[in-house]
């Protein structure tokens, strides 16, 4: 018997101090010329960790990225077809150059994309739904877990963190109150280095201690 399912994956990326979700062109109906999550259907003799990957080098051309399994959605009016289980993905990408532009290997996808997520346009099935629950999912796990510092190089300012965790929450936090927090913590290692190559004046670096972050947050940061 044959389980008709497909693969949906929140690619999460944070760029020039936004947090950005990468989105595709469909080329095919149902809902052709919309934009979307990258997906597809499973193969019936695939196993689904390499369907994952498969699905979202044929979207976008990425390969060895880290997923993270979300949820399964099942509404009976998720897919036109009838019901079609679909199982997200999600990740989180440090932007570069080499990510900004991508490029779809297949014909059902016309090109990938990266929106602000405050400027997402209207999405295919139920995709909005998704893309929604992911949001929120990682607003849980940023109070208990290192998964901020994933969307940032491994050396970085006081600011562009500050701007990560906002960009999460949806809301501006106090500069002082935040800055005074995560020195305290005890987590972020002052190095003796500043940002090069920037007109105004370089900020101070800092980089995570993860096994400091691990063993100290049993509880949450609160902010």
């Amino acid at each position: 018997m044959y389980t008709t399912f497909t693969v949906d994956c929140v690619i999460f990326g944070f760029y020039e101090g936004e947090l950005h979700v990468l989105l595709t062109e469909r080329n095919e109906y149902p809902f052709k010329d919309w934009w979307a999550l990258p997906g597809f259907f499973v193969n019936n003799d695939e196993e689904m960790e390499d369907a994952v990957k498969r699905i979202l080098y044929e979207n976008t051309g990425l390969k060895d990225v880290f997923l993270d399994q979300l949820y399964a959605f099942a509404g009976l009016k998720r897919h036109p077809q009838g019901r079609i289980l679909t199982v997200a993905y999600y990740a989180l990408l440090q932007l570069d150059k080499t990510k900004i532009k991508l490029k779809p290997v297949t014909s059902y996808m016309r090109q990938a994309k990266w929106f602000p997520l405050n400027k997402v346009p209207d999405l295919a099935f139920d995709h909005t739904t998704i893309l929604k629950q992911s949001v929120e999912k990682l607003r849980r796990r940023i109070a208990n877990t290192p998964i901020a510092f994933e969307l940032l190089p491994d050396k970085f300012t006081l600011t562009q963190l500050q701007l990560v965790y906002e960009s999460i929450l949806g809301r501006e936090l106090d500069k002082r109150n935040f800055r005074k927090k995560m020195i305290n913590y005890g987590f972020l290692k002052e190095l003796d280095e500043v940002q090069k190559g920037v007109a105004y004046r370089a900020a101070r670096l800092y980089k995570l201690d993860k096994r400091k972050f691990l063993k100290q947050f049993q509880n949450t940061i609160t902010f």
